[in-house]
């Protein structure tokens, strides 16, 4: 469902078509921010809500397809192309770099708000995973180096016995990091601690 939290972006230089997508999508239920021009678009402050980018290939400056070029790692703000003047080569670079859409003038209303809801769709996920590593890195960074090792060894399949031989230290004490590493990471079992060090990237212990 169209939500105002999200934003679409158009980037046109187009006076008459960024007006005419203004009231479109806001009629359609999210937020528009227009923009004459890819330099005046990066000026803007990265957004923290869902959003996507209606965006025209060719454009004074900077073109569309430059643009593209530039927001290889924005994965939150999907890009939808719109264009009159496209042909295949360019359609097909467009969509190999990562749009989601590519669409040639004249195009109807639904065709595009359809392409808008999915691209939202997509950028709410990212957000939404991003959100999820954001809390991950940061209940990482609160564990001490001990409770770091105790993570890796425990995740590793390691008993409380085997990481408490391999550090040096009793079973008791590595109980105990134990359960401030579970705490602190927001864990309810160790599967799920398995899962967060796999998602953190973390390279595994190994088994004695």
């Amino acid at each position: 469902m169209p939500d105002v939290t999200s934003i679409v972006f158009v980037v046109d230089d187009d006076v008459s078509v960024r007006e005419s997508l203004d009231l479109l999508i806001r009629a359609a239920g999210w937020q528009p921010e227009t923009f004459a021009s890819a330099q005046a678009f990066l000026s803007r402050a990265r957004p923290t809500v869902p959003c996507c980018l209606v965006l025209d290939v060719t454009l004074p400056g900077l073109s569309g397809l430059e643009l593209q070029q530039q927001l290889t790692e924005r994965t939150d703000m999907p890009i939808i192309f719109i264009t009159g003047h496209g042909d295949v080569p360019m359609s097909v670079q467009a969509m190999k770099a990562g749009a989601v859409e590519f669409l040639t003038k004249p195009f109807t209303n639904d065709v595009l708000l359809g392409a808008i809801d999915g691209a939202i769709d997509r950028s709410r996920a990212a957000v939404r995973h991003e959100s999820e590593m954001r809390m991950l890195r940061s209940s990482y960074a609160s564990l001490t180096p001990r409770e770091r090792e105790v993570m890796t060894l425990v995740v590793s399949g390691l008993l409380n016995k085997q990481v408490g031989g391999e550090l040096g230290i009793s079973e008791i004490t590595v109980k105990a990091h134990r359960g401030r590493v579970m705490r602190k990471m927001r864990a309810d079992s160790l599967p799920e601690l398995v899962t967060m060090s796999a998602r953190l990237g973390l390279r595994p212990a190994r088994k004695i």
